[in-house]
């Protein structure tokens, strides 16, 4: 029996990457899962799919996490379908195809749309699912910050600082859920081979000089803490930033 046996999880950003890896992972320990995504619905239902292979339940969605009325959409669909919600993971971004600029040449309408999807989305997703966890009188929301936030990115300044949004959230947010027994974490890995990363750069290249553990992340090495943040084991664990980088950088 899996960690998370009974559980009802939600994962955003679900189509591919990170968020296909963090669904199998919760499935895999038991959790029936809710995935989201707004644009790659093939490869959202290719994750249902794998997560029923697994021997689980997928509920599938098409939203938007910048839309109230989508992430509203999103926790009914699931209590409707599975009864609860116990885990959110917040882990739609704004990050595929984006390229790299000069602060001062970044386009407004792309910071906007970087801090609408990255924060605003994280926040209208808690927002969502508070009502059914406050209900339940315990949930677990871990968000995905980062590890830019603590080393900076050239010419990717609006990512860093909507990740920084993320862990200012993260903290906040532990405070005011805290009395209603809902933990909430973040995670924060470093450059990952995943389809979004290759569209900023060639992962095949990506210099492992200053990771101590001198190799490249996959996303297996971080569904772990994600699995275990979600879990009952990380009960007494909230407002922390757990960096998942090889030891890339230290705090």
């Amino acid at each position: 029996m899996g960690r998370l046996e009974g559980k009802v999880a939600i994962v955003t950003g679900a189509g591919k990457g990170l968020g296909r890896a963090f669904a199998l992972k919760l499935a895999e320990e038991g959790a029936r899962v809710t995935v989201m995504t707004r644009k790659d619905i093939e490869g959202l239902k290719k994750t249902a799919e794998e997560v029923e292979a697994r021997g689980s339940e997928a509920l599938w969605l098409q939203g938007d996490v910048t839309k109230p009325e989508d992430t509203r959409r999103m926790a009914d669909e699931t209590v409707k379908r599975f009864g609860r919600i116990d885990i959110l993971v917040n882990n739609a971004a704004f990050f595929y195809g984006v390229k790299r600029r000069p602060f001062h040449k970044i386009p407004p309408e792309e910071f906007d749309m970087m801090l609408a999807v990255n924060v605003k989305g994280v926040w209208l997703c808690i927002c969502a699912v508070f009502p059914y966890m406050k209900e339940q009188r315990r949930g677990k929301v871990i968000n995905l910050a980062s590890e830019v936030f603590f080393t900076g990115s050239h010419g990717f300044v609006h990512y860093v600082a909507s990740k920084g949004g993320v862990i200012g959230l993260t903290r906040a947010l532990a405070v005011e859920l805290g009395p209603y027994g809902i933990c909430v974490n973040a995670v924060a890995p470093g450059f990952t081979a995943t389809e979004a990363a290759a569209t900023l750069t060639d992962p095949s290249k990506y210099d492992v000089s200053r990771t101590p553990l001198k190799r490249l992340e996959q996303p297996e090495d971080v569904v772990g803490i994600v699995a275990f943040l979600a879990s009952d084991e990380a009960d007494f664990i909230t407002g922390q930033t757990i960096l998942v980088d090889g030891g890339r950088a230290m705090h």
